[in-house]
């Protein structure tokens, strides 16, 4: 692996979420940790699966990887990291203030805002000398767009220091000043080519081609030059040309990296071959990048293995939605799963329909225009973009609340409002307004991968306990949260792959929006190579080893849908269409698990 040679202390993996980031970096600590160094590998994901990957329990505290001599991993939890931070800064207080100023600071350090500045304040201190004794620290990041905000983070919270303003969350900042020399130290060890290493991965596809190639020019742009490609999954060459899905993926792959911009194809470039199973373990993260050996079809799954998937069309569950009138539809799961995909798809369908439809997008790295590659009547596409939020928020309050100030107090007004910790307050709002167009027209949004998205709903419910607060008994209201609660309001699709990781993943997340008393409304299993029935050995072993997830899936929901591998992207209106044709069996809405078929 040429992204192995020569590398550095420091290197961060990035990429589209699904791209495999994790397991080419924990294979990567592994290949290190066998050669003699000491490795530690960080998660920065907030849906990390590091410790499933190795089959270990991993969390906010650096534990040994036994079976890897010399490797440690560390799981940055934000809510382990949010929980320590407020009790750093409210622990001296307890007996000197009064337990109502207690519970006002606990209050006031629970939104996403502390969550982020917690989080950020643990990934600082791992570029200075807190991991001393590490040779190598790699980094298994969040997907694209959180992580391009992670690493600008250390020259936001730099300037905005540095320029000597109060922030408007005290709580959350109080004492940042303190850290001026660490977030420096972080910004020098970023922009250094002989300590930090970018690698950019992604699959053999168009989009998470392009993910990279806007990547590459943004982390540049924040000091990172010293980066390599890692191009996962490409079909190995001793696959069965005869296999219509091996042809087609052949060609569209070939078609993708040739598409390359220039400045791409000049970066030191890796191929990883697709594996015929999941990578998980020591053993298995030892020969990921190994070329696989051509085996015969005889030692690969026989015809048995790969039984008929339940017939389970999307088409049945966008029938249902369409029945009950509008409503707001959030696709959710965890980077890479598909979600742009299938809220496009639902979107483009209600519309040609003849429904209004609003299609919008939290997700900072969503291709969500170029997904839908077109305009059709009845359907508006649109983008919470963050920094547009931010730019409108900052407007408005000083259009209103600066309004009758004088010029030092708008001044500071100002002041407060550069605060990076505002961007998730004008998020917030921007959401809250699409959450309200739902009562009129059908709202499909492609959310951020599961984590932010958990960040976003925290504050959603902030704002109802601060409204519950407010509201004179008996009073009436409908807060943001409210309505996500609402079964017949909004719909939550969980969109997940039939993989071991996505489908655990997917089952933690339905967990965490039930403690929020929102119930996910059908899950969405994307990208099934046991539905698409190919007739190659390789793909065949990886279509048998779907069929278990697939039931695990009936066992967490009674309503869900498969949508089957394609040999070209569903990119475009007529491709979105063809994911919802009617299948020409009858088909029922609510799906009971499918017996797996038994060798003979």
């Amino acid at each position: 692996m040429k992204f192995l040679a020569g590398i550095p202390r420091f290197v961060f993996f990035t990429g589209k979420g699904g791209v495999g980031k994790t397991s080419i970096a924990c294979a990567a600590a592994v290949r290190l940790a066998r050669a003699g160094r000491r490795v530690l590998l960080v998660s920065t994901d907030p849906a990390s699966n590091v410790g499933q990957v190795f089959g270990v329990t991993v969390g906010n505290t650096v534990t040994a990887i036994d079976e890897a001599p010399g490797l440690w991993a560390l799981e940055i939890d934000p809510e382990q990291a949010a929980d320590a931070y407020r009790e750093r800064i409210i622990a001296p207080m307890r007996g000197v203030l009064p337990d109502a100023d207690i519970a006002s600071m606990t209050e006031q350090l629970s939104g996403s805002c502390t969550t982020e500045v917690a989080s950020f304040n643990e990934f600082a201190a791992l570029l200075t000398d807190e991991t001393s004794g590490y040779d190598h620290v790699l980094f298994d990041t969040a997907p694209t767009g959180h992580t391009i905000r992670l690493l600008q983070l250390p020259g936001s919270w730099s300037e905005f220091l540095t320029g000597g303003g109060e922030a408007s969350c005290l709580g959350p900042l109080s004492g940042l000043d303190k850290q001026k020399a660490v977030y420096a130290a972080a910004v020098a060890a970023l922009a250094d080519p002989q300590r930090t290493r970018l690698v950019l991965v992604a699959r053999p596809s168009r989009s998470t081609l392009a993910e990279i190639a806007r990547t590459r020019t943004e982390l540049a742009a924040v000091g990172l030059a010293d980066q390599y490609v890692v191009i996962n999954g490409v079909l190995p060459d001793n696959t069965d040309p005869g296999d219509p899905l091996v042809a087609a993926t052949r060609r569209r792959e070939h078609a993708a990296i040739e598409a390359m911009p220039a400045s791409m194809r000049e970066l030191p470039r890796d191929l990883v071959e697709l594996q015929a199973t999941n990578i998980v373990g020591v053993d298995a993260l030892t020969t990921l990048f190994d070329p696989t050996p051509p085996q015969p079809a005889s030692s690969t799954a026989p015809e048995s293995a790969v039984p008929a998937v339940a017939d389970a069309p999307l088409a049945a569950l966008i029938d249902e939605i369409e029945a009950d009138g509008p409503c707001l539809i959030m696709c959710m799961g965890k980077g890479g799963v598909g979600k742009t995909t299938v809220a496009a798809t639902v979107a483009v369908a209600l519309a040609r329909r003849g429904h209004d439809v609003h299609l919008s997008t939290t997700d900072p790295a969503s291709d969500l225009a170029e997904t839908v590659g077109g305009s059709l009547a009845h359907l508006h596409l649109s983008r919470i973009d963050p920094v547009q939020a931010i730019t409108d928020y900052r407007a408005r309050v000083m259009a209103g609340k600066g309004a009758g100030l004088d010029d030092a107090s708008r001044a500071a007004l100002a002041e407060d409002l550069r605060s990076p910790c505002t961007d998730e307050i004008a998020v917030f709002q921007a959401f809250s307004h699409v959450i309200a167009e739902s009562r009129r027209r059908f709202v499909v949004i492609d959310t951020a991968p599961t984590g932010h998205t958990l960040l976003l709903l925290d504050a959603t419910g902030s704002y109802h306990r601060d409204i519950v607060r407010q509201m004179a008994p008996g009073t009436r209201f409908v807060t943001p949260l409210m309505r996500l609660q609402d079964p017949m309001a909004t719909k939550v699709l969980l969109v997940t792959l039939p993989e071991t990781t996505p489908v655990l993943e997917a089952a933690d997340l339905q967990t965490d929006l039930q403690r929020a008393d929102i119930r996910p409304w059908a899950w969405i299993i994307d990208n099934s190579l046991s539905a698409a029935a190919p007739t190659d050995p390789l793909l065949r072993c990886r279509a048998a080893a779907e069929i278990g997830q697939i039931q695990q899936v009936t066992t967490h929901t009674g309503r869900y849908a498969v949508i089957p591998t394609l040999a070209e992207e569903p990119v475009g209106i007529p491709a979105l269409t063809a994911l919802t044709r009617p299948s020409n069996a009858a088909t029922p809405t609510r799906l009971e698990p499918f017996q797996k078929a038994s060798n003979p």
